[in-house]
């Protein structure tokens, strides 16, 4: 994890990680959350795309500190969940962004390689972060958001609705169990979005008619 700042950019300020925060929905709710005062800490494997991030976000007077890793990886995220707890001591908030989205095909024709991905990055991922993160949000009394995309069962959505859904399924569980002892669990589904996700997804589609990710952003964040 870096960060720019000689001093540190977080004292007195709420702690939001964002997993997949270099673009999309994920790069518009961790600008919207700097912009309100929080810190951020940006996690997504892609360095240059978080170093634009930040610029962003120091443009409107926020801070971040960015870490270029890879949620698959599970000693980079177990690294990146120890030094969360050394440095802050816990989380306030952890939105989930980061996907697999594989190429619609045929299911009698899918890919064995994107499948392994999407399980790599949808599912597994997502369960070991859980595991890492949720004592993170127990010290704050903090809240996970992450969102939903009901594809399972559409036609050419084989790998990315299954594996989708099988993510939805792990965390609607993890959110039931918690009800009464926390952390409390978020999932909003966002509204059509003119992201480069969709925008695979659905090339031809007009954008002109889709959500911007910015006001969606604060839409979704202002009903936690």
């Amino acid at each position: 994890m870096s960060t720019d700042q000689t001093q540190d950019p977080s004292q007195g300020k709420k702690l939001a990680l964002v997993t997949g925060a270099s673009r999309g929905l994920g790069g518009a709710i961790a600008e919207a959350l700097a912009e309100n005062g929080w810190h951020i800490m940006a996690v997504a494997r892609t360095t240059g795309a978080l170093e634009e991030l930040d610029d962003r976000i120091q443009a409107k007077g926020g801070t971040a500190s960015l870490g270029p890793l890879d949620v698959t990886d599970p000693d980079q995220m177990a690294h990146l969940a120890q030094s969360i707890g050394a440095r802050w001591g816990g989380l306030d908030l952890w939105v989930h962004t980061a996907i697999h989205a594989a190429p619609l095909s045929p299911t009698g024709h899918i890919d064995a390689k994107e499948l392994a991905n999407s399980v790599k990055v949808n599912v597994t991922a997502t369960a070991q972060l859980i595991g890492l993160i949720e004592p993170l949000l127990l010290a704050r009394q903090g809240t996970a958001l992450a969102f939903d995309d009901p594809r399972a069962g559409q036609k050419f959505f084989g790998i990315y609705g299954a594996t989708k859904a099988a993510q939805m399924a792990m965390l609607r569980s993890w959110q039931a169990e918690t009800v009464k002892i926390g952390p409390r669990v978020v999932i909003a589904e966002p509204a059509p979005m003119a992201t480069a996700l969709r925008g695979r997804f659905f090339p031809g589609e007009d954008r002109d008619a889709l959500a911007d990710r910015h006001a969606e952003a604060r839409r979704i964040l202002d009903t936690l």
